[in-house]
């Protein structure tokens, strides 16, 4: 849990070391530093850090957007043995019981959106950044066409969907695409053999092919670009190479980004055991530069910002609702029993009320124990894309 914040100016930068002397990563961009920038301790001097600040590399530039994330519907057409909407196992099964099962409604609609104006005025945005998300937002494809067309009217500046891709057709792809969606989101559980053991229809029988027939109908029929969350675990990390060579072959790469992400403990019963390592983090790189090299795009390594729709109390910047109208601190925990704070009717409980229900994304993935481990991973495999991207001459301040 966190401490609710109202700060602006969190975005702590990054000093990793390269190939060649440092890179510095600051919420207004990047640099590269040689070792004499540095104090003995491997701080910044501070005559190099004021002249990075008067460059704007210290400064954080204010969101001008209310980030929304809505489920459009709660339940889900896959049976992932992992998912954190779980609520119960299935013991090897492929219909785990799940959060209650809800469809967004114009209703509601008309109060999120009343909500959203709400926020915009007091807290002085005037765009909208907008997350359509589920179970399976597709399972309500008339709630996710009416959601998009709606906000336009309150300053839609982008729009994406977090799908499992088994539903998208070109149709529906165009429908949504000329309301405003900008991209798609969808996972792979590694490799073809590896995914379709995972990543599992509710009625049984992988999901891999179908998948990879969504995206390139969608990335052929309109302009949505396709970004894809590849899964990293034990159970599929040997075949993350072939996975990247499968997906280049079956889709335009130029049309899509691609991110690898280790899964930490997520999920009823469900353990990760694949630990941070050098060897890891050299697979890591490897996958990343494999990728570039088939033209797909890697995202830049960054530094860690405040997540607008969680990471502040009472909905500052952003919200999360479910399909009913409740509000959740986070799409982690939306749906699940207890866990709401307001209504988008009546907005958010006080603070008092919430104090032990306020979680962010980032708390659900990863150990405790694991946080040194993990940003000396992050570290590593980072400072390799930015060499390999400014030896390339990808790197774009």
């Amino acid at each position: 849990m966190i401490e609710g914040s109202d700060r602006e100016d969190e975005a702590s930068p990054r000093l990793i070391r390269g190939e060649r002397g440092w890179w510095f990563l600051g919420p207004g961009g990047i640099a590269r530093l040689g070792d004499g920038h540095l104090t003995p301790a491997r701080t910044l001097r501070p005559d190099v850090e004021r002249g990075l600040r008067e460059q704007g590399l210290f400064t954080v530039r204010p969101s001008r957007s209310y980030s929304l994330t809505v489920l459009t519907a709660t339940a889900c057409n896959l049976g992932c043995a992992y998912c954190f909407q779980n609520v119960e196992q299935d013991d090897g099964g492929t219909r785990p019981p799940r959060i209650a099962s809800v469809r967004l409604t114009s209703g509601v609609i008309a109060e999120i959106l009343d909500f959203v104006g709400r926020r915009q005025a007091e807290s002085g945005l005037d765009g909208l950044v907008l997350t359509i998300f589920g179970g399976e937002p597709l399972l309500n494809p008339r709630g996710c066409r009416e959601l998009l067309e709606r906000a336009a009217g309150y300053g839609l500046r982008d729009a994406v969907m977090v799908s499992n891709g088994t539903l998208l057709t070109a149709r529906v792809a165009r429908q949504l695409a000329g309301l405003g969606l900008r991209s798609v989101q969808v996972t792979f559980d590694g490799d073809r053999p590896d995914h379709d053991r995972i990543r599992v229809r509710r009625t049984g029988g992988g999901t891999f092919d179908a998948i990879v027939g969504a995206m390139a109908a969608m990335t052929e029929a309109t302009s949505v670009r396709c970004d894809l969350r590849v899964n990293v675990s034990a159970r599929n990390v040997a075949g993350i190479d072939a996975l990247v060579e499968r997906l280049a072959a079956g889709l335009d790469p130029a049309r899509c980004s691609i991110h690898f992400a280790r899964v930490g403990d997520a999920g009823v019963g469900y353990e990760e055991t694949l630990a941070y390592s050098d060897d890891l983090a050299d697979r890591f790189i490897r996958w990343q530069r494999r990728a570039l090299d088939l033209g797909f795009a890697v995202p830049r390594p960054h530094v860690r910002r405040p997540c607008n729709a969680c990471s502040y109390r009472d909905g500052k910047y952003g919200a999360v609702v479910n399909p009913d109208g409740g509000l959740y601190s986070s799409w982690t925990t939306a749906g699940r029993p207890g866990w709401r704070v307001g209504t988008a009717r009546d907005g958010y409980l006080p603070r008092e009320r919430t104090e032990d229900l306020w979680a962010t994304c980032e708390d659900t993935y990863g150990r405790p124990d694991d946080t040194r481990a993990a940003a000396s991973f992050r570290d590593r495999v980072d400072a390799a894309h930015l060499d390999h991207l400014s030896a390339t001459g990808r790197l774009r301040a």
